[in-house]
Order: structure tokens, then C-alpha cells, then sequence
């Protein structure tokens, strides 16, 4: 079981337990957030488009940390043109807790085969 969440522009492809660096959330170290899913797969079953609403991933924010310092250099031959800058990103690690399938109703091809079935 295994579901796409969107968070920060990018999207990640999110298990039950699993640790996950993400662009700073705004929250505290040990509060739970809500991820926005996109897509759940559950051994066949797939869910997405406009039931994802039924569709739940929580995570607990464990830390905030910084990224790797990355160096910027812009050069210009013949100008005697050289800049150097630096960046780090503000990263959250978060864990994952759970996914979960709220109000697991039936699907339209079970709710067919029952109507059919009545029908005869």
C-alpha cells in the first residue's frame, strides 16, 4: 500500500512508517499534519481522480533541519565578472503514520454488479 502526496511543489511516493525530508512545513516538532494525496494503490485497488477525497495521510513533523549548502557561481570570461553564493534550503523531516481509505463504500463496478444482479 503505497500513495502519492503533494507537498512543497513536489510530489513523493509516501509508505506507513516511512521518513521524509520535505520543504518547510509550518508546525512545531511532534505535531501531526495532514498531506495533500493524489493517488492510493492498495494491491489492485487504485483510487484517484475525484474520490481521492476519501483518501487520508497523516504524518508527524519529527525535526527541522537545513539542507546541504549548495554553491551559486555566475562567470563571465574576458569581463572580469565572478560572483559566488550560497544557498540552503529549510527542509522538515516528517514520518509518516498513516494511509488510510475513509468511508471504503462500494466501488461503481460492485454497485453494477448488485444492480444487474437485481435487475434479473
Amino acid at each position: 500500500m503505497y500513495a502519492i502526496v503533494k507537498t512543497g511543489g513536489k510530489q513523493y511516493r509516501v509508505q506507513e512508517g516511512q521518513h521524509l525530508l520535505v520543504e518547510r512545513l509550518a508546525a512545531q516538532d511532534g505535531d501531526s499534519v495532514s498531506l495533500t494525496p493524489l493517488l492510493y494503490v492498495n494491491g489492485e485497488e487504485v483510487v484517484d481522480g475525484d474520490d481521492i477525497s476519501r483518501v487520508q495521510v497523516a504524518a508527524t513533523v519529527l525535526g527541522h533541519e537545513r539542507g546541504p549548502k549548495l554553491r551559486v557561481v555566475k562567470f563571465k570570461p574576458k569581463r572580469g565578472y565572478k560572483r559566488r553564493n550560497g544557498h540552503r534550503q529549510d527542509l522538515t523531516r516528517i514520518q509518516i503514520q498513516n494511509i488510510k481509505l475513509a468511508g471504503a463504500g462500494r466501488s461503481s463496478k460492485a454497485q453494477a454488479k448488485t444492480e444487474a444482479g437485481d435487475g434479473a
